[in-house]
């Protein structure tokens, strides 16, 4: 009975909040199952340097919040502690993989297919009709010598 008592011993109007935040940790702990049950060997060797880049920082981005809230828990301002400088340089280095990420998915242009298309697309057919009259006036009108036939 008094183990009731300390149950409804909060707020209700946080039911919600502690609803959501028992879910979150449930995921979070999902998630971190999975990556722990996987031996870092075998996942290091499945993944490109890019993607090893971007586990990593997930990671320590994930502890470093982690260690936030407990700080957060304990009373402590963590906007005065050495976490908030560590999660902004994480932060940076998370966007700089961002920009690797975007320059790999961008566009890339065929300068010769490009010079091409635009050759083709400023195309006159009156001009080319003239060089060839123009090249025409000027060979003799006989005809062309054939070759010897190969026996």
């Amino acid at each position: 009975m008094a183990a009731d008592d300390k149950l409804d011993d909060y707020p209700h109007e946080i039911d919600e909040q502690l609803k959501g935040f028992e879910s979150s940790v449930s995921t979070v702990k999902n998630m971190l199952n999975t990556l722990v049950a996987m031996p870092r060997n075998d996942l290091d060797q499945k993944l490109d340097p890019l993607d090893q880049a971007k586990l990593d920082l997930m990671s320590a981005y994930a502890l470093n919040s982690l260690f936030w809230m407990y700080l957060v828990t304990q009373g402590i301002n963590p906007r005065e502690h050495g976490i908030k400088q560590e999660l902004e340089r994480i932060r940076t280095y998370m966007s700089r993989v961002k920009d690797i990420t975007d320059k790999k998915k961008a566009a890339r242009v065929d300068k010769a297919a490009a010079g091409r298309f635009l050759r083709n697309a400023f195309f006159d057919p009156e001009k080319k009709t003239s060089k060839k009259k123009a090249a025409a006036s000027k060979t003799p009108d006989a005809a062309p010598a054939k070759r010897p036939k190969k026996s």
